[in-house]
């Protein structure tokens, strides 16, 4: 299998909208606007004894975007395109016992970012996140700042965290691939942006995302469920289809609610996520594991220092060995698109991919 050294391995969703019109064209001229959407699907395969599975093609592939099949191909390496790195830690609530274990990271983090132009950032974050290190190719600044954090308040506002390293890394140059480190506890605390608003962030800014967490002192489980848009409850107060009285989520975004609303009323047209919604409901006490698998990257747990860098040790392996799939939808629907990956294998493997994406409401642009 080709190598694919990229810490961008994940859906990549392009909404590109050209428009027509020339200067000094007749303003009554009507414009003309082409949509393209391309998704990209980070996938890795092991077999049960947690060994890479290598050479696997296209055809080996089974996608489902909704519970329709995909017609699928299968990307060439992108391991040779430039890289920036939010690196996004906890310093606060019980990441204060943890603020040694991020000494000494240096060979472990140049081997996750290989031999490649580079810009890696520092942010830590307790109730609020500050940029620690603005983006830079000086991996040593980067270093010197994990090894001296300095401890924060009893906040843990992780999804606040990743939405504000979403941000400083849609700054960077368009060519390069964008992914996060989070270090963190389980659980969120206090954040005001929820699980969806992150994950849309991070789809919508082609955003690979890799959690490393460690137990929470706290467990908020009845509020950490509050992350989630309940999507199963009634629509708006004045009727399923209603303008008025809707939910927060579809503000500017009616059409997304009619199909939700359709869905509603047809049930069969859910069951092909089911399962999907099922098993997203489950990651509700889980934050950081909860945005790493979702968003199609990978989640591990450590206890110290020596389990995180055998973590980091055993990502860095992984990377060179994802495959890049890609395909086209056939119904490009506004709103959560539920993805299945699957092999048409003989064998019992194990297969990581990501697991959603989102299409938005060309009406509210």
């Amino acid at each position: 299998m080709r190598s694919a050294r990229t810490l961008s391995l994940l859906l990549c969703l392009t909404s590109l909208c050209m428009w027509g019109q020339q200067s000094g064209a007749d303003p009554n001229e009507p414009t003309l606007t082409v949509r393209s959407t391309l998704v990209r699907v980070p996938v890795l395969v092991k077999n049960k004894a947690g060994r890479v599975v290598f050479e696997l093609t296209a055809d080996d592939f089974l996608i489902t975007d909704n519970g329709v099949q995909q017609k699928t191909t299968l990307d060439a390496d992108t391991d040779s395109q430039p890289l920036a790195l939010a690196i996004v830690v906890e310093n606060g609530g019980a990441g204060v016992e943890h603020l040694g274990d991020y000494s000494q990271l240096d060979s472990v983090l140049d081997a996750l970012i290989g031999n490649v132009e580079h810009r890696v950032a520092v942010i830590n974050f307790d109730s609020a996140p500050h940029l620690l290190v603005p983006f830079s190719s000086r991996t040593a600044d980067v270093s010197r700042a994990l090894s001296g954090l300095n401890e924060g308040d009893n906040g843990a506002a992780i999804l606040d965290g990743i939405a504000f390293a979403v941000e400083q890394l849609r700054g960077q140059p368009s060519r390069y691939r964008r992914a996060i480190l989070l270090f963190s506890e389980t659980i969120d605390q206090g954040s005001k942006t929820n699980l969806d608003e992150a994950l849309r962030l991070i789809s919508d800014t082609n955003t690979a995302m890799y959690s490393f967490s460690f137990s929470s002192t706290r467990a908020a489980v009845s509020h950490e469920a509050s992350k989630f848009d309940k999507r199963h409850a009634p629509g708006p107060a004045h009727g399923c289809f209603s303008r008025e009285g809707a939910d927060r989520e579809y503000d500017g975004h009616y059409s997304k609610q009619v199909l939700d609303c359709i869905s509603q009323l047809a049930p069969p047209l859910r069951l092909a996520t089911m399962s999907f919604l099922a098993a997203r409901t489950g990651l509700r006490t889980k934050t950081a594991e909860s945005v790493a698998q979702l968003a199609g990257g990978e989640s591990f747990h450590f206890r110290n220092d020596k389990e995180l860098k055998a973590a980091l040790i055993v990502l860095s392996n992984d990377l060179p060995n994802y495959y890049v799939l890609s395909f086209r939808p056939t119904a490009p629907t506004p709103g959560l698109h539920a993805l299945h990956v699957d092999t048409q294998s003989n064998q019992p493997l194990v297969v990581a991919s990501r697991r959603e994406y989102w299409i938005e409401d060309d009406t509210t642009h």
